[in-house]
């Protein structure tokens, strides 16, 4: 399964796609979108028209986007939701289904700690994904966020091949 993970921001937003089957993760592509200092308006057009070529272009199946944290500034907070709103936009009109993640939800997912720090997230991604060169840090959680979407479908998929339903702490971390 090819998976589009987003880390939005209203200045740089983070796209990574990974593919995904089984325990193998290999990497498509990433980018770190710098928005500029234009308009905000047409910062947000620019990140739903490029978040929509990258979904074509790269063929997605299943899109993730990290849910907004901001604990200071109100102002800060309102243009991330923005921006994060532009991205869910873009991959609804490219027919994807999105799942939402926690920052604290996408750490667990690729280092095991809900607490870990940026440069551990960067270090497991490049690791997961057998990279040996560096990542850009929006990047790099763009690709975490898309990792971590990985593994919720998976570890749903095995659930319901199992015969269960999805549990509500499994469920928790995207919305199913």
């Amino acid at each position: 399964m090819r998976v589009l993970g987003i880390d939005p921001g209203s200045r740089v937003t983070g796209i990574g796609i990974v593919d995904a089957a089984g325990a193998d993760l290999q990497l498509r592509h990433f980018a770190a979108l710098r928005l500029g200092d234009g308009a905000f308006p047409e910062r947000l057009g620019y990140l739903f028209r490029e978040i929509g070529v990258a979904a074509s272009e790269h063929k997605v199946e299943a899109a993730a986007v990290e849910t907004v944290y901001v604990k200071r500034n109100a102002e800060t907070a309102l243009k991330l939701g923005q921006a994060r709103g532009a991205a869910l936009a873009a991959l609804v009109e490219a027919d994807l289904a999105v799942g939402e993640y926690t920052p604290a939800r996408i750490k667990e997912a690729v280092v095991g700690r809900g607490s870990a720090a940026k440069e551990q997230v960067g270090f497991m991604v490049r690791r997961l994904l057998g990279l040996d060169g560096s990542v850009p840090e929006d990047a790099a959680d763009a690709l975490a966020v898309a990792v971590c979407h990985a593994h919720h479908l998976q570890a749903r998929s095995r659930l319901a091949a199992s015969g269960g339903g999805v549990p509500a702490s499994v469920r928790k971390g995207g919305r199913w």
